[in-house]
């Protein structure tokens, strides 16, 4: 038997002091939170935080933990957090196109892909918090 191989990624959801959400436009997912994988030794929250400096320029200070989506079919366990900007300045890489703040309604309208709207939505309510969300997937992430 083989050891079991999993993908675990983190997310944060970033609100402003205006309520307005930090979102990164990718080069094959569109509009999205900024998040990507846990690194070897890594932290959850310590791999939001870094992937959020890369991919938008922003440093953040993460408020809580609000759940999981866990996409059995591709083992991959993408954690999410509610977070606040502290500093850091928007940017474009490779990875993000284009990065901002949006008003939230306005920021939700622009995230088309899969279920990533709903992984927002799901951080932005308390009352659906911790939540962890199983689907089965086997198509591209």
């Amino acid at each position: 038997m083989y050891p079991p191989r999993h993908i675990v990624s983190a997310a944060a959801i970033v609100i402003n002091d205006k309520n307005e959400l930090l979102l990164i436009k990718g080069p094959r997912r569109g509009w999205e939170m900024p998040g990507g994988q846990v690194e070897v030794g890594e932290s959850i929250s310590d791999a939001a935080i870094r992937e959020t400096k890369e991919e938008s320029g922003i440093d953040i200070e993460i408020i809580r933990f609000c759940g999981i989506f866990q996409n059995v079919g591709n083992s991959i366990c993408n954690t999410l957090f509610l977070a606040k900007p502290v500093g850091g300045e928007l940017i474009q890489t490779p990875e993000s196109l284009e990065s901002g703040f949006f008003p939230i309604e306005e920021a939700l309208e622009k995230v088309t892909w899969k279920d990533f709207r709903k992984r927002i939505e799901y951080c932005l309510k308390t009352e659906t918090q911790p939540f962890c969300v199983e689907f089965h997937d086997q198509k591209n992430i």
